[in-house]
């Protein structure tokens, strides 16, 4: 995946106009959360269907031998659907490999406005940095909102689990019509610079109602955070990408490692959250969208030239 991402990533950016880079990454957006609505629900189906059987009051009266017989049968549900997912990635590089695409390399040596300062280093790039630290960020923020909101919902609202794994797919749907919205509005109506500042604009509303209001009030604006997070990935790439030149490729492989945030941010939610409650660790989210918001006004014209 990381490899994937690498690659393409870059090569939607470049495959026309700068300016409407962050359109194309949202039509990708749009392939990329629409599986993420679904995948939920299917998985839904096939893992929790029959969890009374996996409660801990049930657990609780089987023997050692039995629980972790009853535990591997539930774990084993999952190696069918990866199964799936591994052909189709096989049969998916078959048919790239075999493509017409065009070269990203000769992409970059032939059109001017891909072209780099002849600068020494990727150290000599410092909005390619903080690029770096605003896409760590936001993935971090947006794996907060979508993988979380299920957990909070049944263990910090205590709301059933049968509503609770819905709630990924509420997400992932604000997220879909955020795509869409930046397809129409980037960059006949806004550039992405703006589109990026709404988005982390609007972060800080919704993390403030994720907080501040009861129940299912704060499962919707935790879900809407979908909404806010949808053109940050597109708007970010092109931002931070920009000029890079012969460092395409490195600053691309830069940026993927900053997805470790999705890892990183949703665990420093979980131990705040151990210690001051679930609803109040969302607070982790307000400096995340502030330095978004940072990026966006300021942060990506540093050092470019």
């Amino acid at each position: 995946m990381a490899l994937l991402q690498t690659a393409a990533n870059p090569y939607i950016t470049i495959l026309g106009p700068i300016e409407s880079a962050a359109k194309r990454m949202s039509v990708m957006g749009i392939c990329n959360k629409g599986a993420g609505a679904i995948a939920p629900l299917i998985m839904g189906a096939l893992l929790l269907n029959g969890m009374e059987a996996y409660s801990a009051d049930n657990l609780s009266h089987l023997s050692l031998d039995q629980k972790n017989a009853l535990l591997d049968q539930l774990a084993g549900k999952i190696i069918g659907p990866y199964i799936f997912i591994a052909i189709v990635f096989v049969i998916l590089a078959i048919a790239i490999y075999f493509s017409s695409l065009p070269d990203i390399k000769s992409e970059v040596e032939t059109n001017p406005a891909h072209h780099s300062k002849d600068r020494s280093s990727i150290f000599k790039y410092p909005y390619l940095w903080l690029g770096f630290v605003t896409l760590f960020l936001y993935v971090g923020v947006e794996v907060i909102a979508g993988d979380t909101i299920q957990l909070y919902g049944n263990t910090g609202l205590h709301i059933p689990i049968e509503q609770a794994k819905h709630f990924t797919t509420y997400t992932m749907i604000c997220m879909l019509v955020g795509y869409l919205a930046g397809i129409v509005l980037i960059p006949k109506y806004i550039n992405q610079a703006k589109a990026l500042k709404i988005s982390a604009i609007l972060g800080v509303i919704f993390s403030l109602g994720v907080i501040f209001l009861p129940g299912y009030y704060s499962i919707a604006s935790l879900a809407l955070l979908g909404l806010a997070n949808a053109p940050m990935w597109p708007s970010i790439w092109p931002l931070t990408i920009d000029g890079l030149g012969r460092y395409l490729k490195t600053g691309s492989a830069l940026l993927i490692v900053g997805i470790a945030g999705g890892a990183i941010m949703p665990k420093l939610w979980t131990m705040i959250g151990a210690h001051t409650g679930m609803q109040s660790a969302f607070w982790i989210l307000i400096p995340c969208y502030l330095f978004i918001l940072f990026f966006a006004i300021k942060g990506h014209k540093v050092g470019k030239v």
